[in-house]
C-alpha cells in the first residue's frame, strides 16, 4: 500500500483553473500543471493553460503541438509536468470512464474541477483510482 500523497496549489493557481473552467463552459477546459514531485507531495508551481482541441462538454483533448510546447516550457523553467487538469462542466469531480482510459497511459495525477459543485479534486491511478489530498496554501 502506498502512503497518501497530497497535491499542493496556491490560491492563485486554483483561481486561474476555476476561471479557465468557467470561461470554457459549456465545454471541458484543460491544462498542464508544472511543479515538483517528491515522496510526500506534488507541488504545483505553474500552470500551462491549453485549448480543448475537440471542444465537448464530456471530453477534452490537448493537441500534440501544445503538449510539446508544455514539455519544452516545463524543461526551460526547470520544472516537471506533474499533473493534468480538466473540468467537468455539469458533473462531479470524479474520473469518468474515458478519463480512466487516459489515466492508464498518463500516470500522473489528474486534477478535476466540477463547475456544477465548485469542487476541485485530484486522483492518481495505481491499481485503482486513489484520491489525493488537495491542499491550498
Amino acid at each position: 500500500m502506498t502512503l497518501q500523497k497530497k497535491i499542493v496549489f496556491s490560491k492563485n493557481h486554483v483561481a486561474t483553473l476555476k476561471k479557465h473552467a468557467i470561461q470554457n463552459k459549456p465545454n471541458e477546459s484543460c491544462a498542464i500543471l508544472f511543479g515538483n514531485n517528491d515522496d510526500r507531495q506534488f507541488l504545483i508551481k505553474d500552470i500551462f493553460l491549453t485549448k480543448n482541441s475537440k471542444p465537448s462538454p464530456v471530453n477534452f483533448a490537448i493537441s500534440n503541438e501544445e503538449l510539446i510546447q508544455a514539455y519544452q516550457e516545463a524543461e526551460k523553467r526547470g520544472l516537471e509536468v506533474i499533473a493534468i487538469f480538466h473540468s467537468h462542466p455539469d458533473s462531479v469531480a470524479y474520473p469518468s470512464s474515458t478519463d480512466l482510459q487516459y489515466m492508464q497511459i498518463n500516470p500522473v495525477p489528474w486534477v478535476i474541477y466540477s463547475n456544477a459543485s465548485n469542487e476541485l479534486m485530484a486522483y492518481i491511478l495505481e491499481s485503482t483510482i486513489i484520491p489525493l489530498d488537495v491542499t491550498i496554501i
